[in-house]
């Protein structure tokens, strides 16, 4: 029973911890979120999205990650975006209908090689918020785009980590 438990619970990244690298992925998360809100008190916009939580843990503290890249964060929030308003549009707010908006979302971030696990949410705000569609699409893309710039000038400073990755 333990050895087929065993594959749930094993650990894949790497043993070697180090402090600096860890407290200042912390930092980078509380300096990115707090970006955000920051912005949301200064102009009463919802900059604090419960998916911008998530993608802070891959830009700060997973920056090598394929699906913390520029590219994959700000391009799966669109994709995210578009799937989430066109299910909110088409459906009633209803539990199903958030359920085709993360499925939708998650199929074409995989087709468009834009994957983003934290946009899989946004479908989810659309479906369920008051919010109109405007000032989600503004939130959603600004909040993407400050997340990922503050990431790139965090991961300038010691200790250094290339962000975004170097294209071949």
């Amino acid at each position: 029973m333990l050895r087929h438990i065993r594959h749930f619970i094993i650990r894949h990244e790497p043993e070697a911890i180090d402090l600096a690298v860890s407290l200042k992925a912390g930092v980078g998360g509380l300096l990115g979120i707090g970006s955000a809100g920051g912005l949301a008190a200064a102009t009463g916009m919802p900059f604090l999205l419960a998916p911008f939580g998530a993608s802070a843990v891959l830009l700060f503290a997973q920056p090598q990650s394929p699906l913390a890249q520029p590219a994959n964060t700000i391009g799966g929030y669109c994709v995210g975006l578009a799937a989430g308003l066109a299910v909110a549009l088409v459906f009633p707010p209803v539990w199903w209908a958030a359920a085709i908006g993360v499925g939708a979302a998650i199929a074409l971030m995989s087709l468009l090689r834009l994957t983003h696990p934290p946009a899989g949410a946004v479908p989810i705000v659309a479906v369920t918020t008051a919010m109109p569609p405007t000032t989600l699409v503004e939130a959603v893309l600004a909040g993407g785009v400050l997340l990922v710039t503050v990431a790139a000038i965090h991961h300038r400073i010691p200790p250094r980590q290339i962000y975004p990755k170097r294209g071949n």
